[in-house]
C-alpha cells in the first residue's frame, strides 16, 4: 500500500485484520515541520510503527520499482506522488486508488473540499485502476454519502475515509475473481483544482449562501480569512440568517457576530486572529471592541 495522510488509516486497520497479506507500506519520507523545522513523520508512518508493519520511504521511480517487484497489488490513498506508468504496471494486477469523489465528478487533488463549496448534496468515494490518466481509471466500487447542510470538510474527510475500507476490500475481491472495472463515464467531469490561500479570502459581496459553503469546504486547511483592521482573520461555524446588511459590514446583535453579505447576513461562531488561538465569537467581540464603521475585508 502507498499512503501518506491520516485518512488512510481506517484502509489499513481494515486491510491488517483482513486475510489479505499486508506485505508492506510505502509513504512519503518525513518532512521538516513546525518553527524548528524538525522532521516529522506521515500518520501512515507512525501507523506502521504502532502495528510492526514495515514502513517504506523511496525517494525516486527506481527505489519504488525495486520494492514492487513480485507484488501482486498495491493499494494508494492521498500518497502524494504522480505515479509513473512503469509503477501503475509493476504490481501483477496494477494499482488501484481510493478517491473521495462520486467519480468522474471531482477528479483531482481537493474533491472533498469542492464538493462543499459547490453545495452538493451528495459525495462518496470510488475505488478505481490507476491509470495515466488523474483520477480516469475504470470503476470497481463506489460508496454514497448524503451531505449534511452544516458539514465541513474536516468532519466529511472523517466519514469517507471510514466508508472506504469495505469497498477497498470488496474490489480486491472482485480482483480475485476476475471481476473487470467498468470504465468512467464522459458526462458529469469536474476538476477538483488544489486548494490555495489567495482563494482562501472570503468575498463579502458573494450570497451568504456561497460564503458558508466556501468556509465549510476550507475549514480547517487552509482556512476561510478576511481582513480586520488590517490583519488576517480566519472565520468558522458560520451560519445565513434573516439580517441584511452592506457586503462586510459589522454588527452585533443580542451578542452575535454578524457580517453582510450580498444577500442575507451570516453569523460567525468562532475566528482565529493572526498568530492567536481560535476562539468564539462572544469573546473574540470583547476584545475587539466593535465600532459603528467596523467592517471585514
Amino acid at each position: 500500500m502507498a499512503a501518506t495522510p491520516e485518512v488512510s488509516l481506517p484502509t489499513l486497520d481494515a486491510l491488517l485484520q483482513s486475510d489479505h497479506e499486508l506485505l508492506f507500506v510505502i509513504t512519503q519520507p518525513d518532512r521538516p515541520a513546525g518553527r524548528g523545522q524538525a522532521l516529522k513523520e506521515s500518520p501512515v508512518s507512525t501507523w506502521c510503527s504502532k502495528n510492526d508493519v514495515a514502513c517504506l520511504k523511496p525517494s525516486n521511480t527506481a527505489e519504488t520499482l525495486e520494492l514492487l517487484a513480485g507484488i501482486d497489488l498495491m493499494i494508494t490513498i492521498g500518497y502524494g506522488v504522480l505515479l509513473p506508468v512503469q509503477i501503475l504496471n509493476a504490481p501483477r494486477h496494477g494499482c488501484i486508488n481510493l478517491h473521495f469523489s462520486l467519480l468522474p465528478r471531482w477528479r483531482g487533488a481537493a474533491p472533498v473540499q469542492r464538493a462543499i463549496e459547490a453545495g452538493d448534496l451528495l459525495s462518496g468515494v470510488t475505488v478505481f485502476k490507476l491509470d495515466e490518466g488523474m483520477d480516469t481509471g475504470p470503476i470497481y466500487r463506489v460508496a454514497r454519502f448524503a451531505l449534511d447542510a452544516d458539514i465541513t470538510s474536516d468532519e466529511l474527510l472523517i466519514e469517507l475515509a471510514e466508508i472506504g475500507a469495505e469497498p477497498v476490500l470488496d474490489s480486491i475481491s472482485d480482483i480475485e475473481a476476475g471481476i473487470r472495472p467498468v470504465a468512467q463515464t464522459s458526462e458529469g467531469v469536474t476538476r477538483a483544482m488544489k486548494l490555495s490561500k489567495a482563494e482562501s479570502e472570503i468575498d463579502w459581496t458573494m450570497s451568504a449562501d456561497a460564503i458558508v459553503n466556501k468556509v465549510r469546504a476550507f475549514t480547517s486547511n487552509p482556512g476561510a480569512w478576511t481582513i480586520f483592521r488590517g490583519t488576517t482573520i480566519k472565520v468558522d461555524d458560520v451560519v445565513a440568517t434573516q439580517e441584511k446588511f452592506t457586503p462586510g459590514e459589522i454588527h452585533v446583535i443580542e451578542k452575535a457576530l454578524l457580517v453582510g453579505t450580498a444577500t442575507s447576513a451570516i453569523m460567525v461562531g468562532f475566528l482565529t486572529p493572526s498568530g492567536k488561538s481560535r476562539t468564539d465569537a462572544k469573546s473574540w467581540l470583547n476584545g475587539a471592541r466593535i465600532q459603528s464603521g467596523d467592517h471585514f475585508g
